[in-house]
């Protein structure tokens, strides 16, 4: 069994008897626009979960260096993590360097939502289904078929492809048993291949407890005022 992470334990010191411990969630994003405006835009609850989303412009080896050296930081400050994640594309970096991303990713207990060959592949599968290589100057033409005028510098692009997100994971779990069902040892090298939809429902997950609660808060009222 592998050993927990220090960012992987919950917050220093104990909450107090009675109250929940607002567990932290990093996440550290390649770009400094697309990813992280969407990503930041769900609608966490934030009483019990504290998510950083962090645009760092860096890309593949040296985001997840800067992940682990931030965090390394965060640790001496007596802060901890539950989880961390990077965010990162294939694009046009060596193969070596992407592979790499991986592998410090998996030596340091860092969780990765990838895309191959770009994030916008994550946007497109709201709309089709795709197995076939596309490149990353393709994703915009392929998305403005679909009537979505694509810029990555757009804040509200979460609420535009909101409605097509069961759509997004469906296609994106199909993609992913392609991979997993061929002769291909690293799926992620696979163009098109992707990974952030686990993100995505992990993000869900978050949002969903504070659903839960506004529901329940909102029968209390209700028999209150009966």
């Amino acid at each position: 069994m592998s050993k927990i992470k220090p960012w992987q334990e919950h917050t220093k010191g104990r909450a107090p008897k009675g109250a929940r411990e607002r567990r932290r969630v990093l996440i550290f994003c390649e770009d400094s626009k697309s990813s992280r405006y969407y990503l930041e835009s769900f609608p966490i609850d934030n009483e019990r979960f504290e998510v950083s989303v962090l645009g760092t412009g860096m890309n593949t080896c040296s985001l997840v260096e800067e992940a682990i050296r931030r965090v390394g930081q965060a640790l001496k400050n007596g802060i901890r993590f539950s989880e961390v994640w990077c965010v990162f594309d294939r694009d046009s970096f060596p193969l070596e360097n992407y592979d790499r991303a991986f592998q410090l990713a998996r030596g340091s207990g860092i969780k990765t939502a990838w895309a191959n060959e770009a994030f916008e592949l994550w946007y497109l599968l709201h709309f089709c289904y795709l197995d076939t290589g596309l490149s990353r100057a393709d994703y915009k033409k392929k998305l403005t078929t679909f009537g979505l005028e694509y810029d990555k510098a757009d804040k509200d692009i979460y609420g535009k492809v909101l409605p097509h997100q069961e759509t997004a994971i469906r296609n994106a779990r199909r993609l992913e048993r392609q991979w997993n069902e061929s002769a291909k040892r690293f799926p992620e090298r696979e163009n098109p291949s992707t990974s952030v939809h686990k993100l995505v429902e992990r993000l869900n997950e978050l949002a969903e407890v504070r659903r839960e609660e506004q529901a329940l808060k909102g029968a209390e009222k209700r028999r209150e005022t009966d």
